[in-house]
């Protein structure tokens, strides 16, 4: 199993789950061929990384998590972001485990693969802080899509921005074309960090272009920290509404 990657750092995997979701209620729970979406997660991320974990506040998704074998870690119920949550359950994590960074892999991610997560951990070099996935954006449908958030990234493959809106806005041409002017990004929600930017990313509150989007990482950015990003051709696919869910049903068959 991978585990050890640039100049041998040890990451662990965390996997942000709770029940409540306006779009998707108990979604980590939903069935899909007779396991629930959690499990799925979790058995991709251990072929990928040794340690992994659920970090949940809901005593049903931690009981799910126990039966099938998985490790579960209770957090607060009053976080806003699965970062936050992912930081404190990495906290806890560490008073009996020594590692260098953490894998944040959402829970509704369900096709996660070693194709996906390689890159991601090869992005930690000296100066990497946040490491996250971008993939092509593959349809007009998905790029007006609020539910998919786009990004747009520098010449270095630093992340400038994300939104729930198309970027960049192609002035003066029809919509139906703006693909044919521009390379556009789709952000894939899997996330690294130091262990040490963890902490501190976790510390700051909530700014006015997180909340505008509801896209927790542009409070890292508004703060000053850089987001390294690396592309995928791998289909993830998160599952954002029942609709998805369908969707991903349709790719098992």
């Amino acid at each position: 199993m991978l585990h050890r990657y640039v100049k041998d750092m040890k990451f662990i995997g965390i996997i942000p789950a709770r029940y409540e979701s306006s779009r998707f209620p108990g979604k980590p729970l939903a069935d899909i061929h007779g396991k629930p979406l959690i499990q799925h997660v979790y058995e991709s991320t251990r072929k990928i990384l040794q340690d992994v974990w659920v970090a949940t506040d809901d005593e049903r998704i931690y009981e799910v998590v126990s039966n099938f074998g998985g490790k579960g870690i209770y957090t607060s119920p009053n976080h806003t972001s699965g970062t936050d949550r992912v930081a404190e359950a990495a906290e806890k994590i560490s008073r009996e485990a020594d590692f260098d960074g953490v894998l944040n892999i959402q829970g509704d991610e369900l096709f996660v693969s070693t194709g996906q997560i390689h890159p991601l951990l090869q992005c930690f070099t000296v100066d990497t802080e946040i490491a996250t996935l971008i993939r092509p954006v593959r349809s007009e449908k998905e790029l007006f899509d609020p539910n998919k958030p786009k990004v747009v990234v520098g010449k270095n493959w630093k992340a400038l921005y994300f939104s729930r809106s198309p970027i960049p806005c192609i002035r003066d041409e029809k919509k139906s074309k703006w693909r044919q002017k521009a390379t556009f990004w789709a952000h894939v929600g899997i996330y690294a960090y130091r262990k040490d930017i963890l902490r501190k990313i976790a510390a700051l509150k909530p700014g006015m272009l997180e909340q505008a989007e509801s896209l927790e990482q542009l409070r890292w950015l508004e703060n000053g920290f850089s987001i390294t990003t690396a592309v995928t051709h791998s289909s993830g696919f998160g599952i954002d509404t029942p609709e998805d869910l369908l969707q991903a049903l349709q790719r098992f068959d």
